[in-house]
């Protein structure tokens, strides 16, 4: 990574320092430099390359080749040059730099209160690209022509502006303006005026910044907020905050070290904190829950929305909701004309600016999470854990360990990415979203299209999720049709396990993988989401090793919206009591429902008609927390299990609750009945929920443990939405450590079906090599349609995803 990060002029002030002569420029692969000087000097020359490199630069290789000397006297950067069958890595997005802060601040400074301000250590990248090599006639910045001033600084060796791309100052750069209805205020000042005094009457404001639309309110705000929930269709979905600095965060969430260095990275993630007891957030910004989603300012423009107009005497607001600008189910606007059509009916006003948004890129999520040595088993410090990998971490790639020809993954159907390979590279797209809409598939569609252009690969093999109902999977047939390419499909929670096992570099290493999480499509077309697999050396080969015990779902996709259902049909598996029946009619799931959906339910259950088995562990949690009356309805994706972890993190301490492990089950009944018992002894539901997770991680690590003895592996891997929950993962990983194995956990990519695409290509990378270069020894992968005949009638341990076992 060594474009767009100011590694040029890095090098070109490494060299003067030296009192080197050369020249160095970018091209397709990298960075290109030819140096002459004394063979002493030009040694250390190369070792500070790598040691002394900026910050956001990142050296994968280096190498040189020896040339005659040229007797060149001083060192200058050429124009980028094409390098055919060549393409290097696409700079993330980085947040405003301490300097160029400095300068926003200054009234002495001809960038003062420039909202585009930006250096060679900062601003746009990844959000503005349209082609390669990085340079600003391949970014959206083409549209705006230096300035005579903004020239010089870019020419100027020794300037930190010295070939920084998206360069700009108030007399050449982008500008903003402000719009209401065919109302419009131009001047900076003006702009900003206005938008501060729309917040303070308890407006939205759509917002324009690096990779998207914002919608934003005044935080404190409950009519606000309210107003925001009403009109975006987002009834109960935390929302996330934005904060001028640290201390402001601080007055509102308790903050280690470790959370603030996350806040202030470069990359400035929404980061999950815990709330203080009083808070003066309103309460309806992440109802039902103890954390915040917080990030800082990131841009010129938004840090401007902190800071005090000069001449105007508005309110200042102190914490703003910074939240995608989208109606909910639908994609990130990025265009001026479709915001405006889209937002129309939620943004009192909008804040434009008038440099175009090249990709769509919506903020990343990461919560701190505890971590402990795996040799020593003490406390290790603390990591961050992706929740949503976007900007300032996208398109940053994962190395696969070996080439291959380009793959094209197109991940799953919920908090959707997908995963280009070119190389040896693993290039994951921004979070996409959910692909329930037509409008979602159709960006789908185009940021596919972008991401081959960029790195100039056709992909040689799609690969899907198996699932055939899933938009993506639809999408995959039709593309690998009309470009004459091969299909394949991989089984939902391998991909998990795949994925897992790439970014710690561990493919061809066996390991045990547990992944948890809501609906996957299963080898026996059940719903699963409670396994545990066997991944071997071949990571095309993977075999179910256990799971959580099957139930049923009464209505299926009406159930994974209604916990109450499920809670209804765990009782009735557990030997409780009927839906109907009057022994669970106290309970407070019961009692959620009315009647003649009680009758349904019962009916369902006892015909199986409209119903589906699963093994999810999402649907358990769904599941429980009705039943402890925590939630019986929800209105996005996880809403029960979050605001069951949520509960729990306040207990006093565990309620006694068991979970037994009957051969290659976790035996969830006996659990059912502990939570019963405790519900109507008057123990208090959040020290049953907290007992709920320590009997799933025991029994979980019992099972685990288990397992990955007989089978002589020493690696177990935590993956899955449900190890979102920290709780859990806290657990399971604790008690496996104690027990000696090998703990893998997420840190590159989201546990969720957000990381899932990395373990597609990983497998279709393998799975593309050997149709590359095929053994003798090794039977072809049939395709799709042929694999399906095949694994008719088998069990769910003899089909795998690669072949039959």
């Amino acid at each position: 990574m060594v474009q767009g990060v100011g590694f040029r002029p890095f090098v070109a002030g490494l060299a003067g320092e030296l009192r080197l002569a050369g020249l160095c420029g970018n091209d397709d692969a990298g960075v290109f430099v030819e140096i002459e000087g004394a063979t002493a000097v030009l040694d250390e020359f190369v070792r500070r390359l790598r040691d002394d490199a900026p910050p956001l630069a990142e050296v994968l290789g280096l190498t040189s080749v020896p040339r005659t000397p040229l007797g060149d006297r001083d060192f200058r950067i050429v124009n980028s040059r094409r390098t055919p069958g060549l393409r290097t890595l696409i700079p993330p997005d980085v947040a405003t730099c301490v300097d160029c802060l400095r300068e926003l601040n200054d009234p002495a400074d001809r960038r003062y209160r420039h909202p585009f301000v930006n250096c060679t250590h900062c601003g746009p990248r990844y959000t503005v690209i349209t082609d390669l090599p990085y340079d600003r006639p391949a970014t959206t910045m083409a549209a705006f022509p230096m300035c005579p001033r903004c020239a010089r600084e870019y020419a100027d060796p020794v300037d930190r502006r010295y070939h920084a791309q998206p360069i700009c100052c108030p007399d050449c750069g982008p500008r903003i303006h402000a719009e209401r209805g065919a109302d419009r205020v131009d001047g900076d000042d003006e702009v900003l005026a206005a938008v501060q005094r729309a917040l303070a009457a308890g407006q939205i404001v759509a917002v324009k910044g690096l990779g998207g639309y914002h919608l934003v309110c005044d935080a404190t705000d409950p009519g606000a907020v309210r107003r925001l929930r009403e009109r975006k269709r987002r009834p109960d979905k935390p929302f996330a905050l934005m904060a001028p600095d640290v201390a402001t965060v601080a007055a509102e969430c308790a903050v280690s070290e470790r959370e603030i260095a996350a806040l202030t990275r470069p990359a400035r993630p929404i980061v999950l904190l815990d709330k203080r007891t009083a808070t003066t957030v309103a309460d309806e910004v992440a109802p039902g829950l103890g954390e915040f989603g917080v990030m800082l300012a990131y841009t010129p423009l938004h840090h401007l929305l902190f800071m005090p107009v000069p001449g105007h005497p508005n309110p200042v607001p102190r914490l703003l909701v910074m939240t995608s600008g989208n109606a909910s189910g639908e994609p990130l606007c990025t265009d001026d004309g479709e915001a405006r059509t889209r937002l129309g009916g939620i943004a009192d006003l909008f804040l434009v600016h008038d440099r175009q948004i090249a990709v769509p890129c919506e903020d990343s999520v990461v919560a701190v999470v505890h971590e402990r040595n795996d040799t020593t088993h003490t406390r290790d410090g603390d990591r961050e854990a992706p929740i949503r990998r976007s900007r300032g971490y996208a398109p940053m790639p994962v190395l696969l360990g070996e080439a291959s020809p380009p793959v094209l993954a197109v991940g799953a159907e919920l908090k959707n990415t997908f995963c280009l390979t070119r190389q040896e590279y693993a290039f994951c797209s921004a979070h996409l979203g959910d692909m329930g809409s037509l409008e979602s598939r159709r960006a789908f569609e185009t940021s596919v299209a972008r991401l081959t252009a960029l790195h100039r690969v056709t992909p040689e093999l799609v690969v899907a999720d198996a699932h055939p109902g899933y938009a993506t999977r639809q999408w995959a047939e039709s593309y690998a049709d009309d470009h004459g390419v091969a299909l394949h499909t991989v089984q939902h929670h391998h991909a998990h396990v795949a994925s897992l096992l790439t970014e710690h570099g561990r493919i061809g290493a066996p390991a045990l993988g547990i992944a948890f999480d809501g609906t996957g499509y299963g080898c026996d077309r059940t719903v699963w989401g409670g396994e545990l697999l066997l991944v071997g050396p071949d990571l095309l080969d993977m075999h179910r090793a256990g799971h959580l015990r099957s139930f049923l779902l009464p209505g299926g996709d009406v159930a994974v919206r209604t916990p109450a259902r499920v809670a209804l049909a765990l009782l009735r598996d557990a030997g409780i009591g009927e839906p109907t029946s009057p022994e669970v009619a106290d309970l407070p799931c019961a009692g959620a429902l009315p009647a003649a959906e009680r009758d349904l339910v019962a009916s369902q259950l006892r015909s199986g008609i409209g119903c589906v088995r699963t093994t999810s562990a999402g649907r358990l949690f769904d599941g429980v927390a009705s039943l402890l009356g925590v939630r019986h309805r929800i209105t996005y994706e996880g809403q029960a299990a979050v605001e069951l972890e949520a509960l729990a993190r306040t207990a006093a301490g565990p309620a006694p609750v068991r979970m037994a492990v009957l051969g290659d089950e976790l035996d969830w009944t006996g659990t059912l009945r502990c939570l019963v018992g405790g519900l109507r002894l008057g123990v208090p539901a959040a020290d049953l929920a907290l007992g709920f997770h320590c009997a799933l991680a025991v029994a979980v690590a019992r099972l685990a443990a288990r397992i990955a003895t007989a089978a002589q592996i020493s690696t177990i891997g935590l993956t899955g939405g449900v190890f979102q929950n920290r709780l859990l993962t806290d657990g399971v990983r604790t008690m496996l450590q104690d027990s000696g194995f090998e703990v893998l956990t997420h840190s590159r990519v989201p546990s969720n079906d957000g990381g899932l695409s990395l373990g597609q290509a990983a497998i279709g990378a393998t799975l593309a090599r050997r149709r590359a270069a095929p053994s003798p020894r090794r039977r072809a992968v049939p395709s799709p349609r042929r694999r399906a005949v095949l694994g008719a009638g088998r069990s769910a341990d003899e089909v795998s995803t690669g072949r039959v076992r």
